[in-house]
């Protein structure tokens, strides 16, 4: 199966960490993957629950994600929450560094995909929140819910 050059396909997604961060910027990072792992990340085997990225010695890694083992590579597989390599463009990564270190933000992945044959990880730039502020955005999802309930529930009485 050829899959097409820009076409995406996600493996994960971290819903967690919009709801526990506060999203600034984000980046695409290529990751440095064995053949065992890349064939589980393909089955859709793969958890960023409670990942972020590190910057150690001017290299970003990957650090807490859980890759399964793939079955049949049994003998040659994988150590499931291994640290792995980003690949980020030099200019990024020195970006990354001065930020994390300047502001006191952390580097959270997003969603691990497939771009064409690669696979990919979306890193933000991000912020924790408060409970507070955790409360807040609750609060405003279930005002919008009930809107858009009651808008609903209205329309279909007027048929």
């Amino acid at each position: 199966m050829a899959e097409a050059k820009g076409q995406e396909t996600n493996v994960c997604v971290n819903r967690k960490a919009r709801h526990d961060y506060l999203i600034e910027e984000t980046y695409e990072a290529g990751l440095v993957l064995t053949g065992s792992e890349v064939k589980s990340l393909r089955a859709g085997r793969a958890n960023l629950k409670d990942s972020h990225a590190r910057i150690t010695r001017g290299e970003a890694f990957l650090v807490g994600t859980h890759i399964s083992p793939y079955g049949p590579a049994v003998h040659t597989g994988h150590e499931p929450t291994r640290a792995r390599k980003l690949l980020l463009h030099r200019r990024e990564l020195a970006r990354l560094i001065g930020k994390v270190k300047e502001r006191g933000l952390t580097l959270v992945p997003l969603r691990l995909y497939f771009k064409g044959p690669y696979a990919k990880v979306e890193l933000a730039l991000a912020r924790g929140k408060r409970q507070y502020d955790k409360r807040a955005a609750i609060r405003e999802k279930d005002v919008k819910r009930e809107m858009a309930r009651a808008l609903s529930d209205r329309r279909a009485r007027e048929r």
